[in-house]
């Protein structure tokens, strides 16, 4: 049972659906966790089911968000004249995204390949979830904090969606850098997180139909994974939900110092891992 797909399915979609929203890098633990435990890749055919859940999830709990926004861009494109100030924020912030996107599409698109393949380790991991760790600890203590997400201007969007195509490195996390460059900008904590999850929306979106593409490419799904395939989204959809929902809860009266201290414990054991597997060898 434990090793079977079914099986890996749940445990990888759970952690697909909490990692992908907290600041503690999802990259790294699936990477992480099928090489502890020994678990062979399921393939793109899982790659995709994982991609469909946490965008369901983002795209639900945010669905009058992302309408709104979406009908704000079409007004601007349009110039069609805006009303109220309400409108005029709710335009920034459309756009704010729109160019925030950009960096991580550029990057992913031109050196995606690449970078994965340079720096996907268990050593790179240790390193960034220990660095970037540390810059969350930084922008949560120095950070302004007193600006909302309504604020935001498009030079903000540029500026944090830099900072997400960083995160393409394993162990940054998308989340982790995005909220750690929000908080230095000056936005408050829950609102950090909330600009980081409308960001992930066309993030998240772009990197399914990558995933999609290269499934097609690849010959289509595999036939012996549909069980697995359906378990994977239903699983990363709802961890996922629950968990931007907690999240943004628990950021009413708490502050990210948790999250930099899982990393820098989960950076640890695997320091630890490797040296033993070294020393073992």
């Amino acid at each position: 049972m434990v090793d079977s797909p079914v099986w890996h399915a749940v445990v990888l979609g759970i952690i697909q659906g909490l990692t992908e929203f907290l600041p503690i890098s999802s990259s790294a633990h699936l990477l992480l966790v099928p090489w502890i435990f020994g678990w062979d890749h399921l393939g793109l055919t899982f790659d995709v089911a994982l991609h469909i859940g946490t965008l369901l999830a983002v795209a639900i709990y945010f669905r009058r968000d992302f309408f709104q926004l979406t009908v704000d861009v079409h007004r601007s494109l349009a110039r069609k004249a805006v009303a109220g100030p309400e409108d005029g924020r709710g335009r920034r912030v459309a756009w704010a995204i729109v160019i925030g996107t950009i960096p991580a599409l550029v990057v992913g698109g031109l050196f995606g390949g690449t970078i994965e393949g340079v720096f996907r380790s268990p050593v790179v991991t240790v390193v960034t979830l220990s660095v970037f760790g540390v810059f969350l600890l930084l922008a949560d203590r120095y950070g302004e904090k007193n600006r909302d997400a309504d604020s935001v201007r498009w030079t903000d969007g540029l500026l944090i969606g830099c900072a997400q195509a960083v995160a393409l490195i394993p162990g940054v996390s998308r989340s982790g850098v995005t909220i750690t460059a929000a908080l230095l900008l000056g936005l408050a904590r829950r609102d950090s997180a909330r600009f980081s999850f409308l960001l992930a929306g066309p993030v998240v979106l772009l990197a399914g139909l990558k995933a999609v593409f290269d499934l097609w490419q690849s010959g289509g799904p595999d036939p012996h994974l549909v069980t697995p395939f359906a378990v994977g989204i239903i699983v990363s959809f709802a961890t996922g939900f629950i968990c931007i929902s907690g999240f943004l809860r628990f950021l009413q009266k708490k502050d990210f110092v948790p999250f930099a201290i899982y990393r820098f414990l989960l950076a640890s054991a695997i320091f630890y891992l490797l040296a033993a597997s070294y020393l073992e060898s």
